[in-house]
């Protein structure tokens, strides 16, 4: 992980990630229960507006690429075989995690609209039926 960072940096960087993240592992229950909630905020966020707004409103954007990051990184951390029982192109979500954080100022926004409006009602509802059928209490 710090491959190629000078060593008095080391020190430093693991204080930061020491400071800023939980100890304890989430589980892959709640990894999918992560997921479902970025979507609800996306789909919350999105609720005031219409395409033209969104794409004039820099706050709003920026919570939801932040709320797909979330999805992106919390389906990475459920295991394929328990995504491949369900089908969904799965590794569209982690690319467009990668995509948002590495090359963010190449996203065409209209195409987030388009996706948070259109496809992540059915994959909210398709999680939800992974987290029933996958994780029963």
């Amino acid at each position: 992980m710090l491959n190629g960072v000078k060593p008095e940096m080391k020190k430093e960087l693991l204080t930061i990630k020491f400071l800023f993240i939980k100890r304890d592992k989430q589980t892959k229950q709640e990894q999918v229960e992560h997921a479902i909630k970025a979507i609800e905020n996306i789909l919350h966020f999105l609720k005031e507006h219409d395409l033209q707004s969104f794409l004039r409103d820099e706050r709003t954007i920026s919570a939801c690429l932040y709320q797909f990051s979330i999805i992106g990184e919390a389906t990475y951390q459920v295991e394929n075989d328990i995504l491949e029982k369900y089908p969904y192109p799965w590794y569209k979500i982690k690319s467009f995690r990668n995509f948002i954080l590495h090359h963010y100022h190449g996203i065409e926004m209209k195409l987030v609209w388009d996706t948070a409006t259109n496809l992540l009602p059915e994959l909210k509802l398709l999680l939800e039926k992974i987290l029933m059928e996958e994780f029963k209490n």
